[in-house]
Formats: C-alpha cells, sequence, structure tokens
C-alpha cells in the first residue's frame, strides 16, 4: 500500500482511469461483435451502419490512448474487408 500522499493519489487516479478504460474496452468488443455478427449474416445494408458505429467507437479510443492506434486500425482492416467482400462486385468490361 501506498504511504505518501501523492501515492494514494496516484492510486485513486490510477484506478478510476482503469474503471474508466475498462468500460471503453468492453463497449469496443461488444460493438465489434454486434458488427462481425451483421457481416455474417451476409447482408450489406445492415452491415454498414454496425461497421461505422464500430470504426467511431474505435477511433475514440484510440484517440484517448485507451487502446492503441494501430490495434484500432488493425481491427477497422478486419472488418473493412469483410464488408467489402459482402458488396457486389462491378462487372469488368470486356476486352476487345
Amino acid at each position: 500500500m501506498p504511504h505518501t500522499k501523492s501515492a494514494w493519489k496516484r492510486l485513486r487516479s490510477s484506478e478510476l482511469r482503469r474503471r474508466r478504460n475498462r468500460t471503453t474496452v468492453k463497449g469496443i468488443k461488444l460493438q465489434t461483435r454486434e458488427a462481425a455478427e451483421a457481416l455474417a449474416s451476409g447482408d450489406a445494408t445492415k452491415a454498414t451502419p454496425a461497421f461505422q458505429a464500430t470504426v467511431s467507437k474505435l477511433d475514440k479510443a484510440a484517440a484517448r490512448g485507451v487502446i492503441h492506434k494501430n490495434k484500432a486500425a488493425r481491427l477497422k482492416s478486419k472488418l473493412a474487408k469483410k464488408l467489402n467482400n459482402l458488396k457486389p462486385k462491378p462487372a469488368e468490361a470486356p476486352k476487345s
């Protein structure tokens, strides 16, 4: 246990930050899971808003330092690949 006043304060502030960060991380995991389920359903129109909400949460968490920016980028990329595979690809023009 801490002995000095400043160490006690650090303990209190660290605990507050830990709780706040845990809430954010849990929210990210829930949102990511919902987006993955929407993508697994195969409906791109339903999955797009879920994807956008997840990207927003990831960006906010990375900006606040809750998660690393590369982790946020990696998760966004993973979901974007799945979303792009759902969307119909344009037909190629025949070569003459």
